[in-house]
């Protein structure tokens, strides 16, 4: 029983040395070298931000040379050959001395010559007195008109406001036609000024030559509101048909009395 107990003290008082201990040992010493890493690596991270803010970033200094043409030198020789030397731009030029304008006295105007008024030029007279251009007045007369030489307007021409008819004229049924009882149409082509009066008549179509000069006559004789176009009259083409109809009534040698002439454009 001594012996064991022995051996019981024994066992106590010797440290225990095993698995155990080294796995607690592991994980002890682990913790410690991250701990060591973690800090070292703050200090030195945290060091160099310190140095950073102390000292600070000194701005890069940018120098700018402004040079002028003159002091430019000419551009070296793409085959590496001796460059001429440079040409001073500066260099002191004459002045020209042709070309200057000479200072002249004015004319002095005669104090008899006098201006025409516009109603002496009007009535044909100038200063120098009365006559024709020939004679030394200026022989202007009273109206100047301009002739109107247009030519004719296109086949279409856009307008914002058609001519409308304001007064119609029938043609004369032509007296061979009522004795033969011949009828027909005719289409013309009426070429309607910027004064909205008839300039021009042109047969398009005709079923009877015989009502071709009636149907004109009576188209030259009609009156049209002027087309317009951007608030001012333009010339335009209009086309109108004349119908020439017998009625059932005796006609005698003078021709009918009445005749249809109307129609659309």
């Amino acid at each position: 029983m001594a012996g064991d107990e022995n051996v019981k003290m024994n066992t106590n008082s010797e440290p225990a040395y095993g698995a155990a201990a080294l796995k607690s040992a592991y994980r002890r010493f682990l913790a410690l070298g991250l701990a060591l890493a973690v800090a070292i690596h703050f200090s030195l991270i945290g060091f160099y931000y310190f140095v950073e803010f102390v000292v600070g970033d000194e701005p890069t200094a940018i120098h700018v040379r402004l040079l002028r043409y003159s002091e430019l030198g000419p551009p070296p020789s793409i085959g590496g050959e001796n460059s001429p030397p440079p040409i001073a731009v500066t260099a002191p030029k004459a002045k020209p001395d042709a070309g200057l304008p000479v200072p002249v006295p004015d004319v002095e105007a005669s104090p008899e010559q006098t201006l025409a008024t516009q109603h002496e030029m009007n009535q044909g007279k100038g200063p120098g007195g009365e006559g024709s251009g020939s004679e030394g007045g200026t022989g202007l007369p009273g109206d100047i008109r301009i002739s109107d030489d247009e030519s004719p307007p296109a086949d279409y021409v856009a307008v914002e406001k058609e001519p409308v008819i304001i007064r119609s004229v029938e043609p004369k049924y032509p007296d061979m036609a009522v004795r033969t009882g011949l009828e027909g149409k005719v289409w013309v082509k009426i070429w309607v000024d910027r004064e909205g009066k008839p300039k021009e008549v042109v047969v398009l179509q005709s079923d009877a030559e015989i009502f071709n000069n009636p149907a004109i006559e009576a188209a030259k004789q009609f009156l049209f509101t002027p087309a317009y176009m951007n608030d001012g009259p333009v010339p335009v083409w209009v086309t109108f048909p004349f119908k020439f109809e017998l009625s059932g009534e005796t006609r005698d040698d003078t021709g009918p009395d009445t005749h249809d002439g109307g129609g659309q454009r």
